[in-house]
C-alpha cells in the first residue's frame, strides 16, 4: 500500500529542497536554479528576487555574474512557452522535452503572419533572415534588436499582430524572427539593454555562448530526466501537477513517470509520485518565513495547490493562474506583498498569523527593501492583492 505523505511533510520537503529555510540558503546561483529545476524569467525581476530569497548573502551582482560572466545559468523558452533561467544541463533537457515540439507550430505561425503582411515567400524570407541574423551575431557578438535591424534591414519589416483585436499592434518582424530563433535554439537572450529589471535583451548566437549548443537528446529520454528532476524537488506531486508544469500531454506525462521509475504515494488529493528512493519521511526544518516574488517557481510549482494555498489567499493569483508576490510562513502562503512607490514593502495577511511570526515577516520585508535599494519596479503579472497594495486600496475589497 502506498505511503501517505501528510501536508506537514510536503511543506517540510518544500522548505528544505527549495532552499527556503535559512539553513539551506546558498550563494551559488546555479545551485538555486537546480533546486527548483529552473527559475521563471517571464518577468525579469522574478529571476533576481527568487534567487535573492534563497541566498545567504543576497547580491544582485552575483546573480548578474552567474548569468553573464560565469554563464552558469541562462535564459531559454521551454515548458508552457515560458521563459526560464536554468543551468546548461537543464536547458538541454527542457529544450528536448518541451521546446523542440514548439518549433514547427511557431514557424508556421510566423510564416502565416509574414504572408499576411506582404511577404510573398515567407519560408524563403525566414531562411534568409535566419542566416543573416546568425552571421551578424557571429561577427559582432551580442547585439540589440535595434542593432540587428541595421545589419539585417529585413527585420524592420512591419507586421500587424492580432489584427482586429483591441490589443492589435504594428511591430517589426524582428519580434517574431528572434523568438523563432530562440525556440530553435539558435539565439539566446543575454544582458538587458537597461538595468536588471529591464525585459529588453541583447541577443547572442547560442553556440558562441554555450559550447556544444543544446545537443541532440531524444524527446522521450529528456522527458524522463526532466520528470525525475521535478520529482526530486517538487515531489510528491500528482500526474496533473507534472503535466501542467511541463505543458505535456497526458501520454507524455504518463510515459515520463513510468520511464523515470516514479514511486506512487498518497497525498490528500489522491495518488501522487516521488522519485525512486524518496518515499522515506522528511522532518520539518524548523520555523521560517519568506517573501517570494510574482511567478516564483515554488508558488508556481503545482497545479493542485490546496496544501499550501488556503482558499482565503486565492487572490494572490490572477485570473490566468499567475502568482503575484506572496508571503510564506512554514510552507504555506499567508498573504501578499508589493513594493510601494517610496521603496518600502507593503504587506497584507489573508489568514491569522501570530504577532511573533508577523514580526519575522516584517523583518524579512525590510531585508527585501534593502536588496532593492533605489530600484523601483512594477510586477508584470500582478495579483488582485498586490495591485491593491500598490494602489493603497483596501486589499479586502
Amino acid at each position: 500500500m502506498p505511503r501517505t505523505i501528510s501536508v506537514g511533510e510536503r511543506r517540510a520537503r518544500l522548505a528544505r529542497r527549495h532552499l527556503l529555510h535559512p539553513s539551506g540558503r546558498t550563494d551559488d546561483v546555479a545551485e538555486i536554479a537546480d533546486a527548483v529545476v529552473a527559475l521563471h524569467s517571464t518577468d525579469p525581476v522574478t529571476v533576481y528576487l527568487s534567487a535573492l530569497a534563497r541566498m545567504r548573502h543576497p547580491d544582485v551582482t552575483a546573480v548578474e555574474a552567474a548569468l553573464y560572466v560565469e554563464r552558469s545559468v541562462f535564459r531559454h523558452h521551454a515548458m508552457r512557452r515560458t521563459l526560464w533561467v536554468a543551468t546548461p544541463e537543464v536547458v538541454r533537457l527542457m529544450h528536448a522535452a518541451a521546446t523542440r515540439r514548439l518549433v514547427g507550430p511557431e514557424h508556421r505561425r510566423t510564416a502565416k503572419l509574414l504572408g499576411e503582411n506582404g511577404i510573398d515567400d515567407p519560408d524563403a524570407w525566414l531562411a534568409d533572415a535566419r542566416e543573416r541574423v546568425l552571421a551578424a551575431l557571429h561577427e559582432h557578438g551580442p547585439m540589440t534588436a535595434r542593432s540587428l535591424g541595421v545589419e539585417v534591414p529585413a527585420l524592420t519589416h512591419k507586421v500587424v499582430m492580432a489584427p482586429g483585436k483591441k490589443y492589435s499592434a504594428r511591430v517589426s518582424a524582428h519580434t517574431r524572427v528572434l523568438l523563432q530563433l530562440g525556440f530553435e535554439g539558435q539565439v539566446i537572450r543575454t544582458r538587458p539593454t537597461g538595468t536588471w529589471i529591464n525585459g529588453a535583451y541583447t541577443y547572442a548566437a547560442l553556440d558562441s555562448w554555450l559550447p556544444g549548443g543544446l545537443g541532440e537528446l531524444g524527446e522521450r529520454e529528456a522527458a524522463r530526466d526532466l520528470a525525475l528532476r521535478w520529482l526530486c524537488t517538487f515531489g510528491p506531486g500528482t500526474a496533473a501537477d507534472l503535466q501542467w508544469w511541463a505543458g505535456w500531454t497526458t501520454r507524455t506525462t504518463r510515459d515520463a513517470l513510468a520511464d523515470c521509475g516514479a514511486v506512487e504515494v498518497a497525498v490528500a488529493e489522491g495518488a501522487a509520485y516521488v522519485a525512486p528512493g524518496d518515499d522515506t519521511a522528511v522532518r520539518a526544518p524548523g520555523p521560517w518565513v519568506a517573501l517570494l516574488p510574482g511567478l516564483d517557481p515554488t508558488t508556481m510549482g503545482w497545479k493542485e495547490r490546496d496544501w499550501y494555498l488556503p482558499a482565503a489567499c486565492a487572490a494572490t493569483f490572477d485570473r490566468m493562474g499567475n502568482a503575484g508576490p506572496t508571503i510564506w510562513v512554514d510552507g504555506a502562503v499567508v498573504g501578499a506583498w508589493d513594493q510601494a512607490p517610496d521603496g518600502s514593502i507593503r504587506t497584507h495577511y489573508c489568514v491569522d498569523v501570530p504577532a511573533a511570526r508577523r514580526a519575522e515577516v516584517e523583518g524579512r520585508a525590510a531585508e527585501v527593501a534593502g536588496w532593492l535599494g533605489d530600484v523601483r519596479y512594477t510586477v508584470r503579472f500582478p495579483s488582485p492583492l498586490s495591485t491593491a497594495l500598490r494602489q493603497q486600496t483596501d486589499p479586502a475589497v
